[in-house]
């Protein structure tokens, strides 16, 4: 699924990209590159914990990338408010909580909710590298490349573990198609659009808004719910991250740089 949705997203803007100039420098293009290395990595950690742990504690878990995007930039020396840091500390509080609940449930669980952690630890550092390059890269050719360079890599690790890339059913294609079109196209472009005038915090702001639905489509269409003790965590996860984001916000407000 990833492979097809980034291979295809690229594969349609390419020509577009290829008829249009993209001055910039070869730094620009080698982290637009790396950017989708992460990218596959998040792709390639995140789409598979959903067989093995709740699609809410995916989901929840996944949304850590907020966080992971914040120590990211403290890391490049950016200054974290101690409200971020409160919001840190929740959400490792709500991780630890998930995933004693997991573990409690079966280890598989535990092994899906560490893969949605790494799906959110590689989102952070896709939508931070983004951040970069769209100060210099048009959306367009950042992208095009992003995608390929994801495609390109995941393409390789299918062909190395023999996952299966044909052969599926025409329901199965057109959910691709419509992953393609309006998780790629659309969603991902969107967030890469904006990086350049927002902070990659406040963008992660709008992941926040797939958990409760994502746990509604998992309940109507899989009859999955998550365990009632898990329901504390989930909210720990989503309070942490959401105090991530406002106290970067409010800090970069008060910012006169």
């Amino acid at each position: 699924m990833a492979f097809w949705r980034t291979g295809a997203a690229s594969a349609v803007l390419a020509p577009v990209a290829l008829a249009r100039r993209a001055p910039a420098g070869a730094r620009a293009w080698l982290l637009a590159g790396l950017a989708g290395v992460a990218l596959a990595a998040h792709f390639g950690t995140f789409i598979p914990s959903l067989s093995y742990t709740s699609v809410a504690s995916a989901a929840a878990l996944v949304c850590s990338q907020a966080v992971f995007a914040a120590l990211l930039g403290r890391a490049l020396g950016e200054r974290m408010p101690a409200r971020a840091w409160l919001g840190v500390a929740i959400c490792f509080a709500g991780v630890l909580l998930i995933t004693g609940v997991d573990v409690s449930l079966s280890g598989r669980a535990l092994a899906g909710d560490a893969l949605a952690l790494c799906g959110g630890l590689f989102g952070g550092v896709y939508i931070v590298m983004g951040s970069f390059v769209r100060r210099s890269l048009p959306n367009l050719h950042y992208t095009t490349v992003c995608y390929g360079a994801c495609g390109g890599l995941l393409l390789v690790v299918c062909l190395a573990f023999g996952v299966a890339l044909v052969g599926f059913s025409t329901a199965d294609w057109a959910r691709i198609a419509a992953l393609t079109v309006f998780g790629q196209l659309l969603g991902h472009s969107l967030f890469n659009l904006v990086l350049r005038s927002l902070s990659p915090t406040i963008v992660s702001l709008s992941t926040l808004f797939t958990v409760p639905g994502a746990a509604i489509i998992a309940a109507v269409a899989l009859g999955e719910t998550p365990p009632p003790a898990a329901v504390p965590a989930l909210l720990l996860l989503l309070a942490g991250t959401a105090l991530v984001i406002s106290a970067r916000s409010r800090a970069e407000v008060g910012d006169p740089t």
